[in-house]
Parts: structure tokens; C-alpha cells; sequence
């Protein structure tokens, strides 16, 4: 009989845990427009603009939990030559896998990305969401001293 209680709370707590999770990807269920892409410098305080003042793209979060990003610069112009084509490359971000959320944390696992170097890896992010508004914040471990890239997005209605 002690083993049956603990099989039975043991269930309980696994669909607390699977509730919750349910609750916090509510959150962020459905497509969210790009409104910009800002690096906040260390040193200064000083927000920069990293694909430019009115950049494109849209994220989206669907509920059996896959994300899907596509971010790209303004004034972004039909390839002509392979250098064209190179610099596209520089000018955008593409990626999608699965991901959770865990307390104010986003964390993506791209199965595909324009940079191959992410696929299979975790990639974690801050979250912050204020209704229809979304910010992921990369602190960039890559970059250390940097600063942060703060991404916001607005919900699609």
C-alpha cells in the first residue's frame, strides 16, 4: 500500500509540474512581429540598433512546443553577385526547434538554424512578457563584456 501512495504522488506531482509548463507557454502561444533588435553596450548604457531602425521578421510558438524564428535588417536588397548573397547571410537569423520556458527563462533547442553551429545546443534566453509585448534577452556568453541583445515583439492579432 506505501508504494501506491507514493505511485499516487509521485503522479500528482508530475501533473502539477505538466500544468504549470502548460501555463507558462500560454504565455507565448501564437506569432509575435519582429519591432526591434537592440544591443545594450556594457559600458555605457547605450542601446544600438543591430539590423537597423525598422527591421522584419516574426517569431512563433506553437502549443505542442516548437519555435520558430526569422529576423532580418532593413533595407535588405536582391542578391546580384555571391558577395550579395554573403552579405544577406550577415543580415539576418534563422532558427527553429523546440523549446520551454522555465520561470523567466526561454530556452530554444534548434534542430535547424542558419547558423549550424546552434543545432543541437541549448540556447537560453531572458523572457519578459507585458501583454501584448515580448522581450528575449540575450546576455551573450559569446561576447562577454559586450552587453545584452534585446529583441522585442509585439503579438499578431
Amino acid at each position: 500500500m506505501p508504494k501506491l501512495r507514493w505511485l499516487l504522488v509521485l503522479a500528482a506531482l508530475l501533473t502539477a509540474v505538466t500544468v504549470s509548463f502548460a501555463d507558462d507557454r500560454a504565455k507565448v502561444l501564437g506569432t509575435w512581429k519582429l519591432v526591434s533588435f537592440e544591443r545594450e553596450l556594457k559600458a555605457t548604457g547605450e542601446k544600438e540598433s543591430i539590423l537597423g531602425k525598422n527591421p522584419t521578421g516574426y517569431a512563433i510558438f506553437t502549443p505542442e512546443g516548437r519555435a520558430i524564428f526569422i529576423l532580418t535588417a532593413d533595407g535588405r536588397k536582391a542578391p546580384k553577385t555571391d558577395q550579395d548573397r554573403a552579405d544577406l547571410l550577415k543580415s539576418m537569423y534563422a532558427y527553429a526547434g523546440m523549446y520551454r520556458l522555465e520561470a523567466n527563462k526561454l530556452i530554444i533547442k534548434p534542430d535547424v538554424s542558419w547558423n549550424p553551429g546552434w543545432v543541437g545546443t541549448e540556447q537560453e534566453r531572458l523572457v519578459n512578457i507585458d501583454g501584448e509585448r515580448l522581450q528575449i534577452i540575450n546576455t551573450s556568453p559569446e561576447k562577454p563584456g559586450v552587453g545584452a541583445g534585446i529583441i522585442t515583439w509585439e503579438r499578431v492579432k
